[in-house]
């Protein structure tokens, strides 16, 4: 077990040391909850995988990860999500393809608890750093594989993001209107998704190992995470033999269902009226216009066979009016409506910073930044910030030194010899 965060007060996962060799998204959001919970979290990449020395600030300007569109002159430590998926954590450079960057590495897995990657299934093995061998290191390890498609089966090594696995799951088709293409979750949702997913089965392995002291191989699918969340849509096609329709922001039983404009810029609220009792009450507040009273939208089948109509009509009403308002007249009555938040509301909403779910950090070269906090909340050991994400291979000092025990000449000739460093290997291209 790692010694207690020096940084802060003892978290509920205080102690437990987590190698993180993933990268982008899905790995790194599982290990920054378990950083967030008080785990000792050391980053470690080659340099090879940070990116181009160079970042011109049009470059900046088209991809916008960079704080004010500036790249700066270390763009690598300025980048918004590693920024964001790095907080609470340590971070240091190894080069894994090299001999004594395995032989540190092997150290290391000694005195830690947790291993987690998402490289493809061949990585590991040809640098001689899978399970089995880290096992035979530490059989207490705990070691969570979670490359795209799974560590087994014909699709094992296929190289994927979540943009391409949304749709191999399932997700994509049943985004979408009727009769249109289907379309992407628009934020690579199978990512978070299976952080969350490695998260649960890492707690699980640690509770097991607490009891019996011994280490295990998690094998986890980005894919298969994506997958589990389109339960509704299998089994009704089991039930029914039937694909099921896109029906955008419709529902199966619900009408009107849906987000509907409201004044302002590319303001909306959502509403759904799911009886005719509510029906009745939606017509109350919209003062029960003529049309509200036809025949056709009396019942909930009327109103689902002419739900486009229907649509049409509801929109003309919250057209004209706050969206806020709109929300809290409906809910008054005990219809669910909420105002579709954008990202400006979203930062200053009451609740959340009533709630102190907003977390700054102030990153040495990114600067002071808000960031989404922890929305775990636990009442004896809550989840905290510690320190802002680290620049590239901060750490050295501390985990090649005070870990392991290296001198600060063994330190400074590993980065003479490219075995670690503060910089991307990556030339301009």
């Amino acid at each position: 077990m790692a010694s207690p965060n020096p940084d802060g007060p003892k978290g509920p996962l205080d102690g437990v040391r987590v190698l993180d060799l993933s990268r982008v998204w899905a790995g790194p959001h599982c290990t920054r909850i378990l950083a967030d919970l008080g785990a000792e979290v050391i980053h470690i990449s080659g340099r090879g995988l940070v990116g181009r020395r160079t970042v011109t600030r049009e470059t900046a300007k088209a991809i916008g990860i960079y704080p004010d569109n500036e790249p700066g002159e270390r763009h690598w430590n300025r980048h918004v999500l590693n920024n964001d998926m790095l907080r609470n954590k340590y971070d240091i450079t190894l080069e894994l393809n090299t001999e004594r960057g395995v032989a540190l590495f092997k150290r290391l897995v000694a005195i830690g608890d947790i291993v987690i990657e998402n490289y493809s299934p061949r990585v590991m093995p040809n640098l001689g750093i899978d399970y089995p061998v880290l096992k035979d290191i530490n059989p207490a390890i705990i070691y969570c594989s979670m490359p795209g498609y799974g560590p087994e089966g014909p699709f094992q090594h296929f190289v994927s993001y979540g943009t391409t696995i949304d749709p191999h799951s399932g997700l994509a088709s049943r985004m979408g209107y009727p009769g249109e293409e289907p379309y992407m979750s628009g934020n690579a949702y199978p990512d978070p998704a299976s952080g969350m997913f490695a998260t649960g089965a890492i707690m699980t392995a640690l509770f097991n190992k607490a009891r019996t002291g011994k280490g295990q191989y998690i094998s986890l699918a980005q894919a298969e995470s994506g997958a589990a969340l389109t339960g509704e849509a299998s089994l009704g096609y089991q039930l029914t033999g039937k694909v099921p329709p896109r029906i955008g922001n419709g529902h199966l039983r619900k009408a009107p269902h849906g987000a509907y404009p409201c004044v302002g810029e590319d303001k909306w609220v959502a509403i759904s009226v799911g009886s005719d009792t509510q029906w009745s009450s939606f017509r109350d507040v919209m003062a029960k216009p003529d049309w509200a009273n036809e025949d056709r939208y009396s019942t909930v089948g009327g109103r689902l066979e002419n739900r486009a109509e229907l649509d049409s009509k509801v929109a003309e009403w919250t057209r004209e009016r706050n969206a806020y308002d709109v929300m809290r007249q409906l809910q008054a009555t005990g219809i669910a409506a909420g105002v579709v938040v954008n990202a400006d509301e979203l930062i200053h909403d009451e609740n959340l910073n009533e709630r102190g779910f907003y977390w700054k950090f102030d990153h040495p070269e990114a600067g002071v930044h808000t960031h989404a906090g922890q929305p775990i909340r636990l009442s004896e050991t809550p989840a905290r910030h510690y320190r802002p994400a680290p620049t590239l291979g901060q750490h050295h000092p501390y985990v090649l030194g005070e870990l392991l025990g290296l001198s600060d000449e063994e330190i400074t000739d590993l980065e003479e010899t490219g075995i670690i460093g503060y910089e991307p290997l990556v030339r301009e291209v």
